[in-house]
């Protein structure tokens, strides 16, 4: 299951956030047909993705 947490700038997270996060760490990621691991060319088209969003959205 995934779950999503929304910080905003300035904003820290709750003591029950930190605490969820915490315990989501000790758990392995875990990849199937729906969700492959990315190649390392997948990887870095999705950084350049972000990067570029992050740009559009600072500016």
């Amino acid at each position: 299951m995934t779950k999503t947490f929304t910080i905003n700038k300035g904003q820290k997270p709750t003591e029950e956030q930190r605490q969820e996060v915490m315990e989501a760490k000790k758990y392995p990621i875990e990849f199937d047909e729906d969700c492959p691991e990315l190649s390392p060319a997948m990887y870095k088209a999705f950084r350049s993705a972000v990067i570029q969003r992050n740009r559009k959205k600072n500016a």
